[in-house]
């Protein structure tokens, strides 16, 4: 997540200066071929059909952007009721493991000992989670062609998880989980579902064992269910991707009118002089390069779990959570909220 106020001028040549050279070139050449060929006749469309197209264009790619926003404010959205989910599973499996419907007594260390466990088991599940969110799709952009996949793989290092260094999800849950727990769940296809199955086991003991009663097993389950759900609903964004006659065609259509704007454009601006054909040049580039931006800004915005600068800042949110829970079990030695890297929190 980009967490500055604004754009400096340098982010936004950095993400969109590449496209400001090819339009550059495109208009530079129609304007040369009209001013110093034969062809001008073949080079003019008029200004209406363009202008027509262009509306078109700007509605069809406002209505991908909106859809990639509703995608991004969802998962948002999710994990904002993923931490308050949290919080309610701390507070509740620290308040209601207890001697009260027991009639073996147990000590309270014991019972503390079982309130970790569960506690620190949820946090290796929301570190799990993450680490499968971000596993590549074929659809997102590190899944790409070569020259765009190495320009992403940079752009992920400078502004996304390869920030991070060595904070990665592995060595998180290693904390979180026994060692023996973790070599058996980590080899399962989707871990993150069986941390919370073995949750609901321990639950499952500890009914047997009546540290909990029934109403407080219910509700305790009920927990794990509704985080079955946010898992569930995180995971239908990751893997069912914006339709593609949308995500991909909006790329089509920008280039078309593009491709067609120079030749609307000089032959408008030749009625200025011989000046006015250079001047086209500017003008169609500023032109091309705010439909290009808003064909970008729907394009990296509808995927919000790919590992990029306008992902939903799911190690912040993570940390947060854990911070919170740690202190809920009388902790003192905490680890520091994630900081923006460059401007970007992850």
């Amino acid at each position: 997540m980009y967490v500055k106020k604004n754009f400096g001028l340098k982010s936004i040549l950095r993400f969109s200066g590449v496209h400001i050279i090819w339009i550059s070139l495109w208009a530079a050449l129609v304007a040369l071929v009209y001013q110093y060929t034969s062809l001008k006749a073949w080079l003019v469309i008029p200004w209406l059909p363009l202008s027509v197209i262009g509306t078109a264009v700007a509605f069809y790619v406002g209505f991908k952007n909106n859809s990639a926003y509703d995608r991004l404010w969802e998962a948002r959205k999710i994990w904002g009721a993923i931490i308050n989910g949290s919080r309610s599973w701390g507070a509740s499996s620290k308040a209601f493991l207890s001697n009260q419907f027991s009639s073996v007594k147990h000590n309270e260390s014991e019972l503390n000992t079982y309130r970790k466990k569960l506690i620190y088991r949820h946090i290796g599940w929301l570190y799990a989670l993450r680490s499968q969110l971000l596993i590549p799709t074929p659809w997102e952009h590190v899944s790409q062609g070569r020259h765009f996949k190495r320009m992403i793989e940079k752009r992920m290092k400078d502004f996304g998880v390869g920030l991070l260094g060595d904070e990665v999800s592995e060595l998180e849950l290693k904390k979180f989980l026994p060692h023996d727990e973790y070599n058996r769940l980590i080899n399962y296809k989707n871990t993150a579902t069986q941390i919370i199955d073995q949750q609901s086991q321990d639950l499952k003991q500890l009914r047997e064992e009546n540290i909990i009663d029934d109403f407080r097993h219910m509700e305790l389950q009920k927990l794990l269910n509704d985080f079955y759900t946010f898992q569930g609903q995180c995971e239908r964004i990751k893997k069912f991707p914006l339709p593609r006659q949308y995500g991909s065609m909006s790329l089509v259509f920008v280039g078309i009118f593009i491709f067609l704007l120079p030749l609307g454009m000089v032959s408008e601006f030749a009625k200025l002089g011989e000046f006015g054909v250079w001047l086209s040049i500017p003008f169609t580039v500023l032109v091309g390069w705010v439909y290009v931006m808003m064909e970008l800004v729907g394009d990296y915005s509808e995927n919000p779990f790919e590992g990029l600068g306008n992902d939903i800042p799911m190690l912040s949110l993570c940390r947060t959570i854990e911070i919170d829970l740690k202190e809920m079990l009388g902790e003192t030695d905490l680890p520091e909220p994630i900081k923006p890297k460059n401007d970007v929190l992850m």
